[in-house]
């Protein structure tokens, strides 16, 4: 089994086919954050894809390695090497490597809300895969060069039905009518671990739902288990004209303040609006 920054082989499957997995992790001072949901996701992937999951003490002993401070730990899992062509090998031999990198959250999106945009692409509907972290998200990397204005934090995605399903990179919860919903993910899109803690701390009905219901929604903000929990001020359409504006209040607020120390992230001040 590889691992740190020994160099994948040409014949990797996951360089060759993505068949592989991946998990991002907050680490402060060698803690990892949600650590627990990070490793549920991850077996849940391997059993899903059929990878041999490696040992729980040897990945336990990884956010150590960290060192001190807030990184990024980033562990890649390939199925590895073999097969003929797409058939994968019998007995597999798995790829584990992993990188650590400081990070520094981006406060001024806690504080005062991003705009966010739609995008043109739309995901293509693969129940087999739904809810996985694996490595083909060229369907993320598509949609995230339809923008370059630096103003836009994010994209919503929609699946070929036209339902919502997830940001480019973050989950997206809202609230109407006074009860918290999510897009549910069993056709696509990637079941984040800050969303799984949220929807096991806060009552968050997961709906199929078409993005024009933003106009009803008294709150909308995107999470995730690195960034924590913005909330949006403006939704704009795929040319970037304004469709829907919210003003920050304490239901935002509300939200943040169950998600943010989840990853040891400050509670925001509430706003004395609602």
């Amino acid at each position: 089994m590889l691992s740190g920054d020994a160099p994948l082989p040409v014949d990797d499957r996951g360089v060759a086919y993505g068949d592989g997995l991946f998990e991002t992790v907050l680490v402060r001072d060698g803690r990892p954050c949600l650590w627990d949901y990070h490793m549920a996701r991850l077996q849940a992937g391997c059993r899903r894809l059929g990878i041999p999951m490696p040992e729980r003490d040897v990945l336990d002993r990884l956010p150590a390695q960290a060192g001190v401070g807030l990184l990024v730990l980033k562990l890649i899992l390939t199925r590895g090497s073999g097969g003929r062509g797409y058939l994968p090998p019998e007995a597999p031999e798995p790829h584990l490597r992993w990188q650590c990198l400081p990070f520094t959250a981006n406060e001024r999106n806690w504080r005062e809300g991003v705009r966010i945009r739609h995008c043109v692409l739309r995901l293509a509907i693969q129940p087999a895969l739904a809810g996985l972290k694996h490595l083909n998200r060229l369907e993320n990397v598509l949609a995230r060069r339809e923008w370059s204005d630096p103003g836009t934090a994010e994209g919503l995605l929609c699946d070929q039905g036209g339902r919502m399903v997830e940001a480019t990179c973050m989950n997206v919860f809202w609230r109407r009518r006074g009860v918290l919903e999510t897009p549910g993910l069993d056709r696509c899109g990637v079941a984040g671990t800050l969303r799984q803690a949220l929807l096991e701390r806060l009552a968050i009905t997961e709906v199929e739902a078409d993005p024009r219901i933003l106009g009803e929604a008294e709150a909308l903000w995107l999470g995730n288990s690195v960034q924590g929990v913005w909330p949006v001020i403006r939704l704009d359409d795929t040319e970037g004209h304004p469709l829907v504006e919210w003003q920050l209040t304490d239901i935002h607020r509300e939200f943040q303040n169950v998600a943010q120390p989840l990853l040891g992230y400050p509670a925001l001040p509430l706003t004395g609006t609602s």
